[in-house]
């Protein structure tokens, strides 16, 4: 099987993360995504992040009613912060008759030089690259591995929904009603 994988911190997992994700299931080759809660980000703080086991039920809520798309929890076994090659890695062992491609916006991409052996990423997976807004030409835009995948220029932010929060304005439409519901009832980002 073909399966995606979108990982991220999903603090919350909002519209955004769900467009992606279906876009890349219908757009492309791949049979499935997986989306792979990130308990902690090497490049983000810890103490932003709600508790990982939160945050992967928001994900599991999302995406409830799509079996293309699959939450992994994956990264909360293997030694913390998360570095994405170490989980590629173990994906791999761990599913052999699986191929495997990595999900990103052109953010990340731009990025790539500065992750843990991003020679090996490039090497052994393919990439599918969202755009993102204000991304610039990376030197990665043009290898073989890498495929900018057609998409909505989407700027929803994480941050941007947990200021709302914070501020008591409605989220509705930018998170799935049932992630609205689960935030409301915990009182998270308050």
């Amino acid at each position: 099987m073909k399966i995606g994988l979108f990982f991220g911190s999903f603090n919350p997992i909002h519209i955004g993360h769900l467009i992606i994700g279906n876009l890349a299931v219908e757009t492309t080759d791949l049979e499935q995504v997986w989306y792979v809660v990130s308990p902690q980000n090497p490049f983000k703080k810890q103490n932003q992040l709600l508790h990982e086991f939160d945050r992967l039920a928001m994900v599991e809520r999302a995406i409830a009613d799509n079996y293309k798309l699959k939450a992994s929890d994956v990264e909360f076994h293997l030694p913390k912060p998360s570095y994405t090659i170490d989980t590629l890695t173990y994906i791999q062992e761990k599913f052999p008759q699986h191929q495997f491609s990595l999900i990103m916006g052109s953010d990340n991409l731009a990025k790539l030089h500065k992750w843990k052996n991003y020679e090996q990423i490039l090497a052994y997976f393919h990439l599918l690259v969202y755009p993102r807004p204000e991304a610039t030409q990376t030197p990665f835009d043009n290898h073989p591995k890498v495929r900018i995948v057609e998409a909505p220029l989407l700027d929803i932010s994480a941050t941007f929904i947990r200021q709302c929060i914070r501020n008591k304005q409605s989220i509705r439409y930018l998170v799935p009603e049932s992630v609205e519901q689960f935030i409301q009832l915990h009182k998270f980002y308050l």
